[in-house]
């Protein structure tokens, strides 16, 4: 299991939560985005990564790389939808988790709301993120990191059987 963060518009309290997490889980944490981060000092399972090239060079590394098994954590519906397609869990940084059930009807909203924009219609932009977005995605976040650490297969060497 790896955790995937689209870290180029994530939220500083999302990134501290999920390095916190990864640090006592010992899950190994990529910060993804197409500018350079610093991963937090003294936690050696986050690690930067720094992709070149457009605007999607993150979705499309986070996408290429995640595997079923593994979570991420973005606000960007495309590429939500893309990883709930391949199997993985994926919730956003105010705490829904996308999955086949409403992936659907996010990409059609934000279509929809991409379009009006496109004609001059002045749409406004989500609340500000705030003590109970933070609150809402850190019980998310732990309940879908509980399940998928249950799930996870354990290193049995040694153990007899």
């Amino acid at each position: 299991m790896r955790i995937w963060v689209d870290a180029d518009a994530a939220p500083g309290d999302v990134k501290t939560i999920v390095a916190r997490a990864a640090l006592r889980l010992e899950i190994p944490m990529y910060l993804v985005a197409n500018q350079r981060l610093r991963p937090p000092a003294n936690n050696p399972f986050v690690e930067a990564v720094r992709v070149g090239g457009g605007p999607d060079a993150a979705d499309d590394h986070i996408a290429e790389q995640a595997a079923p098994g593994d979570l991420a954590v973005t606000a960007d519906i495309p590429l939500a939808a893309r990883l709930v397609e391949k199997g993985v869990r994926t919730i956003d940084p105010r705490g829904t988790e996308y999955s086949e059930a409403n992936i659907g009807e996010r990409l059609s909203v934000r279509d929809f709301m991409d379009g009006l924009r496109s004609t001059g219609v002045e749409t406004g932009g989500p609340s500000a993120y705030g003590t109970k977005e933070k609150q809402a995605f850190a019980a998310t976040f732990d309940r879908v990191l509980t399940k998928l650490e249950r799930a996870r297969p354990r290193d049995t060497e040694g153990d007899e059987a």
